[in-house]
């Protein structure tokens, strides 16, 4: 792509001890990096919550069970590194930015290389996608077609749904409703109240992961005119969805409970975590929100395995 930077910005921080082993391990490590494997239960969880609803009707078609955890993981890899490239051309990655490293910003691939994984990801879910779309018919195409496409669109283009305060939006429906419900309808199972009652407290933690990560971008987003909801409507409000997503969580376990029974309390067991997390986020200022990132990331994974396997009960 002509244009592009193929080095770093001018006047970015220098790279970190972290950053300087990277470039010495090479290869592989970068890119996993890259790939934020600490976000990567955000895609697994909508999958096995929803593998655990279908598997209360009928038994589970393990192929298609693998295809649609192995297509969720890329598209959201695929997310993770269009991000690391688009929010790096379009100046959206200013110096000082203070989240996990990116690799464009610190130099450690060229822009053209994170782009070209970008679309190599996206390009292996769409190929993983036909196969789905063979079993799960044109619902399926549409819901793929609209999930990547989004994946994109979520940093990339000239109104990234990120820029226009939409990503929390987005993050809820794909990662939350669409996946699980995606899920459960692949394996021939019924979509109804209860799949979109099991979906809802999915929804909320994995949005509650992209509020932390907003709320600390606020200032270098607020600077590179990167308007989130986050900043939008403040640090205090988005504290305030912080919150209010994570107590959502819990809260939709109760109908979940009449429809479902008495098995999916289970999730409660993680709420020490949720109150230890929710304590620490406000308090936590800039780079430490960092490990309320990791936190909860992990709150959610927990919440989820724990539902999950309420639901099999």
């Amino acid at each position: 792509m002509s244009g592009e930077k193929e080095n770093r910005l001018p006047g970015a921080h220098g790279r970190s001890d972290a950053e300087g082993a990277m470039r010495d391990l090479g290869g592989l490590s970068k890119w996993v990096m890259a790939a934020r494997p600490r976000t990567l239960p955000a895609a697994v969880v909508p999958v096995i919550v929803g593998l655990s609803l279908a598997r209360r009707f009928r038994p589970l078609d393990p192929l298609v069970a693998a295809a649609t955890l192995a297509a969720a993981l890329l598209i959201q890899i695929g997310t993770n590194y269009a991000n690391d490239y688009y929010d790096f051309v379009s100046g959206a990655d200013v110096p000082g930015r203070l989240g996990p490293t990116r690799i464009t910003q610190a130099g450690l691939a060229t822009p053209s290389a994170v782009k070209r994984a970008a679309f190599a990801s996206l390009g292996l879910a769409a190929a993983i996608g036909l196969y789905l779309v063979a079993k799960g018919g044109w619902p399926i195409l549409l819901v793929g077609v609209a999930s990547l496409a989004s994946a994109l669109a979520y940093s990339a283009g000239p109104y990234p749904l990120a820029s226009l305060g939409l990503g929390d939006l987005f993050v809820f429906i794909f990662f939350g409703l669409v996946a699980v419900n995606g899920a459960v309808y692949l394996q021939g199972a019924p979509l109804g109240a209860l799949s979109l009652l099991a979906s809802l407290p999915v929804a909320c933690l994995v949005t509650a992961i992209l509020v932390v990560n907003n709320v600390r971008d606020i200032p270098t987003d607020a600077q590179a005119g990167k308007r989130t909801l986050a900043v939008r409507l403040g640090e205090r409000a988005g504290r305030l969805e912080y919150y209010v997503l994570v107590a959502g969580a819990y809260l939709a376990l109760v109908p979940l409970w009449k429809a479902a029974g008495a098995g999916v309390m289970l999730a409660l067991l993680s709420a020490p975590v949720a109150l230890a997390e929710a304590r620490a986020f406000s308090v936590r200022r800039g780079a430490a929100l960092n490990q309320s990132l990791a936190g909860t990331a992990r709150l959610h994974l927990i919440f989820g395995l724990l539902l999950a396997l309420g639901l099999l009960l």
